[in-house]
């Protein structure tokens, strides 16, 4: 007589990510990204503005001047950051023969340096905003 054995039920998972820091670093990346090119679209529009007409040009950038939007410009300044620094991790990882084997330690190295810089960064923007207005 033989017995089977049933294989051990396997964890629920939450998201589609298995949480492997170089999935969340890749999604990361897209969304920067995104976030990147709709901030271009918009700053293409409203410069374009100038064009059309010199006053309605700045009655578009004077709304702009409020802290809703200077939240937004923190926002896009550690999107920036995360972006351009992971770009260069998967440039490394891409193009150096090594770079595949030390691709997770590119990655903290590259999530360290970018809160170090956002931090500085955001900082001068939060002085900036408290200091001028």
């Amino acid at each position: 007589m033989t017995t089977t054995l049933e294989a051990p039920a396997q964890p629920k998972r939450k998201t589609l990510y298995r949480g492997d820091p170089g999935m969340w670093s890749w999604a990361m990346h897209r969304i920067t990204g995104v976030t990147i090119f709709f901030f271009l679209f918009v700053h293409v529009l409203d410069t374009a503005l100038v064009r059309v007409s010199p006053d309605t040009y700045n009655r578009a950038i004077e709304t702009y001047k409020n802290p809703v939007v200077a939240l937004m410009e923190m926002g896009l300044v550690v999107c920036v950051l995360f972006h351009a620094l992971n770009g260069v991790r998967v440039i490394l990882i891409d193009f150096w023969s090594k770079g595949p084997k030390y691709q997770r330690l590119m990655l903290w190295i590259v999530l360290t340096i970018w809160v170090l810089v956002s931090a500085a960064g955001v900082g001068r923007q939060f002085f900036y905003l408290l200091t001028e207005h």
